[in-house]
This record gives C-alpha cells, sequence and structure tokens, in this order.
C-alpha cells in the first residue's frame, strides 16, 4: 500500500545490480510513494546486471558514476539536477565490494592494497559524494542520506573479513559528517545495518547461508526481509523522519538485542 510519503520528493539511488538488490527494492517502494528517481552505478554494472532494464521499469534515467571518483560524482550531481530541475531530496549509499572477500583472502593475511580498495569503495565513497554535494549545496533542507550497513561493524563476524572495517567506518562517517549536514544545512544522515539478505554481493561472503540461518533463529521476529528494509528506509527518506540523524538503526527483527535464543538453546540440547 502506497501512502504517498515521497511525493514530490527527488532522489539518487546507487547501486543497483539486479532484482536482489536492496537498492532496487528501495527504488521501487520509492517510485510507489510518489519519488522521482535517478539511477547510478558503475559502467560493470551494466553488463554485469539489470540496472539499464529496472531504470526504465521506474522512469529513472541512469547516469554512469564511480562513486570513489570525484569529476563522476560532480557529473552525476550537475545531471541529476538537470534532470530534477532543481535540488535533491534523498540519496541512498548501497555500496560495497571486497577484492579480499572475492578472493577468499583471510582476514589475518590481508592484502593491503585491496584493503584500501575495500574501504575507498564501501565506505569513503559515502563520504566523498557527501562531501561534493554539500560543497555544492545540492539538497533541498531536510534532506536524507541513508547508507546500508550490517552488524559486523559493531561485532565479529570471522567470514565477513575486512567488510567489517568498512562498515564500522561507514557508520562513523555518518555520524560525523551528519553532524555537519544537520548544523549547516538540516539534512539528516543515517545508515541501516539490515539482517543478512541474499544479494548478490551477500551470497558472495563465505558461510553466508549458515549466516542467515543463524540469524533467523536468533531474531524474535526473524530476519528483515529485502522488501522489509525498503520500506523503513523510505521512511527514514520521508518528513516523518526529519528529526533522526547521526543514528545507526539495527533493522534486524531484534537479532542485536539478543543474547541466545531458545531455538539456539534447543539445537545445543540435541547435540
Amino acid at each position: 500500500m502506497a501512502y504517498g510519503l515521497l511525493k514530490g520528493k527527488k532522489g539518487i539511488i546507487t547501486g543497483i545490480l539486479d532484482e536482489s538488490s536492496i537498492a532496487w527494492h528501495v527504488a521501487r517502494r520509492a517510485k510507489e510513494e510518489g519519488a522521482d528517481l535517478v539511477f547510478t552505478n558503475v559502467r560493470v554494472a551494466t553488463r554485469l546486471g539489470k540496472v539499464l532494464e529496472l531504470a526504465e521499469r521506474v522512469n529513472a534515467p541512469f547516469i554512469e558514476a564511480d562513486a570513489t571518483n570525484l569529476d563522476d560524482i560532480k557529473n552525476l550531481y550537475e545531471k541529476s539536477l538537470e534532470h530534477f530541475g532543481g535540488k535533491i531530496d534523498f540519496v541512498l549509499h548501497s555500496i560495497g565490494m571486497s577484492p579480499n572477500v572475492r578472493k577468499k583472502k583471510p582476514y589475518t593475511d590481508l592484502n593491503y592494497d585491496w584493503y584500501m580498495k575495500t574501504l575507498d569503495i564501501s565506505a569513503i565513497s559515502f563520504h566523498k559524494m557527501m562531501s561534493v554535494a554539500f560543497n555544492m549545496d545540492i539538497m533541498n533542507e531536510w534532506g536524507s542520506w541513508v547508507a546500508l550497513s550490517y552488524i559486523a561493524a559493531q561485532r565479529a563476524f570471522p567470514k565477513y573479513n575486512d567488510m567489517s572495517d568498512a562498515k564500522a567506518l561507514l557508520e562513523s562517517i555518518a555520524r560525523t559528517f551528519g553532524y555537519f549536514w544537520a548544523k549547516e544545512k538540516k539534512v539528516r544522515v543515517n545508515t541501516v545495518s539490515q539482517s543478512p539478505t541474499p544479494t548478490t554481493a551477500g551470497t558472495g561472503i563465505q558461510g553466508f547461508n549458515h549466516m542467515m540461518k543463524y540469524g533467523e533463529m536468533m531474531s524474535p521476529l526473524g530476519n528483515a526481509t529485502a522488501e522489509e528494509c525498503a520500506d523503513f528506509v523510505v521512511f527514514l527518506f520521508s518528513d516523518l523522519s526529519r528529526k533522526l540523524t547521526m543514528q545507526n538503526f539495527n533493522h534486524d527483527g531484534g537479532f542485536s538485542a539478543t543474547g541466545i535464543s531458545e531455538e539456539i538453546i534447543d539445537l545445543l540440547d540435541k547435540e
């Protein structure tokens, strides 16, 4: 059901690859709520995924941009402002990639060149996107930035590897830059720590299926789905959340607040 929460609002959605992308579910829900959208990703996404097809479904132009490249980001914003005919109301940062994870390098023996790429792509790109936007003054007052995180930013998840560090940095950037956005522009910045979700990136992590099963057993409400995450992000984009900023929201069915569940205890009793 749509409520018109984003009627008249304009936003940029990053990181869509295919229908499994959380960003796609956010885009679809934002469109249902009345938003006008721009999609962006790197060029390879147009070959490996369905971003162009999905952009066409919601009548959103696709603007190629590497979120680690300041010139690309500036070009993205200039073209978006031209398309929208005015300033922007929200941006979703849904960007993450680890060469160490892809190449199965253990955390205790990282390739440090790859490590820096992980941090740049998965976290520092958020700072770069906000910095360029801040200095170009492209956001409307009471606008909203949301970045997708994971609880491995707060707790040890060994197989999540250097992406844990990237998510921790991402959340720190949201808090610190969020202060400046709020004080000077009346714009909010938040992160959403989502349940393990079977996206293209997520399923590339070793033991991902076990992480999903464990999350389901540990969460009193069960794992949050991509569709449910999209509902929550749309709320953060909307005026209903205009005094929420500099926060990390655990959208995980109660996983982050549960020490041990009855399901886990029952499983251990069977051993």
